[in-house]
C-alpha cells in the first residue's frame, strides 16, 4: 500500500493592488459631492436659510451701506460721500433723538433689566401654580402691541384714565401722562417694560432653577439671609444669562420704535418721545431722503456693533 501524496498548500499572496498599485485618488469634489448626496435634505433646508437671510438680511444691511453715501434726485442716483451724514448731524432733532434713545436706555435698565430678574427670583420661590404664574407672566408678550398700547392709553388718559382716579382716589392731582415733556418718556418705559418683560423673566427663571440647591442649603449654613443668599449665590451662578440679556437690551432698547410711535405719536410733546429709529423713518417716509435714513441707520449700527464688541471683548478677558 503506497503512501498518500503530500498535499501542497498554496499560500494566497495578499492583493497588493489594493493598497498600492491601484489605490486611485478621488476625483476633485468627490467628498463633497458624497457628502451632499448623503445630507441633501439637510443641505436643502440650508440653502433655504442662506436665501432668505441673503434677501432679507444681508441685502438690505449692503443696501443700506451704499444708500448712506448716495443721493437719489429726479429719479438718478449719484455718489454723495459723507454729505448724508452732515444732513442729519445738522438737524436739530438729531442730538435729541439721541438723548431721548439714551434716556429711554438707561430707564429700560433699571426698569426694564432690574424687574424680570427680580420676578423671576419671587416665581422660583413658589411650589405650586408655578406653570399658571409662568403663564401670566408671559401673557403681555403674547398680547398684540396695539392691544397692550390701547390698555396703556386708557390707563394715561389724562380723564378718565384709571391712573389719576387712583391719584384721586388719595387725593393727588391728576397727571398728563403723555402730555407732558416731563413724564411721558418715564410712561413710554413703563408700558414698554410691561410688555416685553415676559420673555426675559422665563429665562432668568430657567437659570434660576439650574442651580444646585446645595448652593443655597451652605449659604444658610453659614448664615445668609435672602439678600446675602441672591447676591452671593444666585447673581454669580446667572452672571452668564445676566450680561448676554444685558446686551440685548441695550440692543433692543437702542432701537425702540413701536411703543413711542403708538402710544405718543413718535415724537411726543416738545419732541421728548423723538428716538433715532422714528428719526429714520421720519427721514424715509415723511421727508423722502432714503440716503439720510440710510446715513442715520448707518451710525446707529456702528454703534450697536462697538458695544457688541466691548461686550465680547470683556467676556473673553473675563473667562481668561
Amino acid at each position: 500500500m503506497s503512501a498518500p501524496a503530500p498535499t501542497t498548500t498554496t499560500v494566497k499572496e495578499p492583493d497588493r493592488s489594493r493598497h498600492h498599485g491601484d489605490h486611485r485618488p478621488e476625483p476633485p469634489g468627490g467628498t463633497f459631492a458624497k457628502h451632499l448626496r448623503r445630507n441633501l435634505t439637510a443641505h436643502g433646508f440650508l440653502i433655504g436659510a442662506v436665501i432668505c437671510f441673503s434677501l432679507f438680511s444681508w441685502y438690505p444691511m449692503v443696501r443700506e451701506f451704499l444708500l448712506a453715501f448716495q443721493k437719489t434726485e429726479g429719479g438718478r442716483t449719484a455718489w454723495a460721500g459723507l454729505a448724508n451724514l452732515s444732513t442729519v448731524a445738522d438737524d436739530p432733532a438729531f442730538w435729541q433723538a439721541w438723548r431721548n434713545t439714551l434716556l429711554f436706555t438707561v430707564l429700560a435698565l433699571v426698569l426694564g433689566f432690574a424687574v424680570p430678574f427680580v420676578v423671576a427670583v419671587v416665581l422660583n420661590e413658589f411650589r405650586h401654580a408655578r406653570g399658571y404664574l409662568r403663564l401670566l407672566v408671559y401673557l403681555p408678550v403674547m398680547l398684540p402691541p396695539v392691544a397692550s398700547v390701547l390698555l396703556f392709553k386708557y390707563l394715561y388718559d389724562p380723564g378718565y384714565g384709571l391712573l389719576n382716579e387712583l391719584l384721586g382716589f388719595f387725593g393727588l392731582p391728576a397727571q398728563q401722562w403723555l402730555q407732558d415733556p416731563d413724564t411721558s418718556m418715564l410712561s413710554v418705559v413703563v408700558a414698554a417694560t410691561w410688555m416685553n418683560m415676559g420673555g426675559a423673566t422665563l429665562i432668568y427663571l430657567a437659570a434660576l432653577q439650574g442651580i444646585p440647591g446645595e448652593l443655597y442649603e451652605a449659604a444658610e449654613l453659614d448664615g445668609a439671609g435672602l439678600f446675602r443668599k441672591i447676591w452671593h449665590v444666585t447673581i454669580p451662578q446667572t452672571r452668564l444669562i445676566l450680561s448676554l440679556l444685558l446686551l440685548m437690551q441695550v440692543i433692543a432698547t437702542m432701537q425702540v420704535f413701536v411703543e413711542p410711535f403708538l402710544l405718543t405719536g413718535g415724537a411726543g410733546p416738545e419732541g421728548s418721545t423723538t428716538t433715532v429709529v422714528h428719526l429714520i423713518y421720519q427721514y424715509a417716509f415723511n421727508f423722502n431722503d432714503y440716503g439720510a435714513a440710510a446715513a442715520l441707520g448707518l451710525l446707529l449700527l456702528v454703534l450697536l456693533a462697538g458695544v457688541s464688541a466691548v461686550y465680547v471683548r470683556l467676556s473673553r478677558a473675563e473667562d481668561e
